[in-house]
């Protein structure tokens, strides 16, 4: 015979089970699972700098050449000060450089296809990588700068300064009057934007970087599937800001940076939305859960929108409707991936796409943005969206055209009317990380077919 357990025991054993649980699902060190990312699998620091220094110099060497002969500018300045670094200076400098010192120019120097690019600057301290033309000359920095212009005779010289692209836009007003008069007018007549040539150095990838970005989805996709499980998420207890707070402590604990905070969240249709706590944001059975997610490591970012259902009780599946609603979503991404096409303008995409979604008979929009360096990053823009409530109607992003290696988030929604919902529609919110490389737009790893499930 067991022993009799009395009601106090039995209330104890209760709550601690339960605070277990509760500690699971809570913010703090979650529990690990088969498809948790292991830190063994991250660089450290030390390695990190190694390897993007050497991807950052294989880029200046076999990139920027072309990109600066398709651009027609022959030299390029990047024009900094502390604490007002340019947006593409790190992208150019080596780790761990994480300040500009003092006022540095970077300048590129391109003498045609046979004698290539020469890398200079103008920094008090010097730039890895670079010759310095810096003179302790007191307040002539500019001056040595236009002295050593005139020498070289560049025909059209490149300044980070566009009314389009704010990632082209790094050279400040200030910085930019004093170029202007150390210069003086003649010379000063050959400034030109170099917008598309930092848009190009930015959005083209090398092979290298191509090779990183698997792993980067592959561990964008273990983390989503270790939070929207039940190791994290107790339905009924646990919130969608806790969950969203979870993911932030997680990749910090795992050595990587989110380039955005987190988002979980909670769809429910109107009948059971009003039967809910107002805003509580508690996860509950029945509910669909959604996150918008990105993190950056080895200098790339990721931008990944998926999918997760909180089965109700004596439910063994997700809803048939429920499932539909992200397979239209998965068809609109087919008919959407096959009109990248090299040379398209982003508006000649969007409009063919959104074509061959309405006549498949799907209802869906899209606000779809490069990735690379930066999370919104410059290049082909595709967006059906209109342009007069974003970014100050900035039409001449649409008009911006597709290259080759280049890396998009694919990002749009797809809303399908759902059975169970009483014909209410379900907004999939798509997101998912591809290349356009080849000729063809295709998915970097994995993306989102079925819902992870919650029971």
């Amino acid at each position: 015979m067991r022993p009799h357990k009395s009601p106090a025991l039995v209330i104890a054993f209760l709550l601690a089970a339960f605070a277990a649980l509760w500690s699971a699902a809570s913010i703090g060190a979650p529990p690990r699972s088969k498809t948790a990312p292991t830190s063994a699998a991250i660089l450290p620091e030390k390695r990190r700098a190694e390897v993007t220094n050497a991807w950052q110099k294989w880029r200046i060497e076999n990139l920027l050449p072309a990109l600066m002969r398709r651009t027609g500018i022959d030299m390029w300045l990047v024009m900094n000060r502390e604490y007002a670094e340019d947006p593409v200076y790190f992208t150019l400098v080596p780790q761990p450089i994480m300040y500009s010192g003092g006022q540095v120019v970077l300048i590129f120097h391109d003498r045609g296809p046979e004698a290539g690019v020469e890398l200079f600057c103008s920094a008090p301290h010097g730039v890895p990588g670079y010759k310095n033309i810096w003179r302790p000359r007191v307040g002539a920095q500019m001056q040595n700068l236009a002295d050593f212009l005139r020498l070289k005779n560049p025909q059209r010289i490149g300044i980070n300064a566009s009314p389009t692209w704010p990632l082209a836009d790094g050279l400040t007003a200030s910085q930019r009057d004093k170029l202007a008069m150390a210069l003086g007018t003649e010379l000063s007549t050959r400034l030109t934007s170099a917008e598309n040539l930092c848009v190009g150095w930015q959005e083209t990838r090398s092979p290298q970087e191509l090779s990183a970005y698997k792993d980067l989805c592959r561990l964008g996709h273990e983390i989503i599937a270790e939070f929207f499980s039940n190791g994290v998420i107790m339905p009924e207890v646990t919130t969608a800001d806790e969950v969203a707070w979870w993911i932030r402590d997680r990749v910090n604990a795992l050595g990587l940076e989110t380039w955005f905070q987190p988002s979980v969240d909670i769809v429910r249709p109107k009948d059971r939305a009003a039967k809910s706590p107002p805003n509580d944001g508690v996860i509950r059975r029945g509910d669909v859960l959604h996150c918008d997610f990105g993190i950056k490591y080895l200098g790339l970012c990721t931008d990944m929108q998926w999918q997760a259902y909180v089965l109700e009780r004596g439910e063994a599946e997700v809803p048939a409707g429920i499932r539909k609603a992200l397979d239209n979503a998965n068809r609109m991404a087919d008919l959407f991936l096959a009109e990248f096409k090299e040379g398209r303008k982003g508006r000649e995409i969007r409009d063919a796409a959104l074509a061959g979604i309405a006549a498949a008979g799907l209802k869906g929009s899209i606000y779809t943005h490069p990735l690379g360096f930066y999370g919104h990053a410059a290049g082909c823009t595709i967006d059906s969206r209109d342009p007069a409530g974003i970014d100050e109607g900035n039409i001449p992003k649409w008009e911006y055209s597709l290259y080759l290696n280049t890396v998009y988030s694919i990002e749009f929604s797809c809303s399908t009317p759902v059975p169970e919902w009483g014909g209410e529609e379900l907004r999939i919110g798509y997101e998912e990380d591809a290349l356009y490389a080849e000729g063809v737009c295709r998915f970097i790893g994995l993306h989102q077919t079925e819902f992870l499930v919650i029971r």
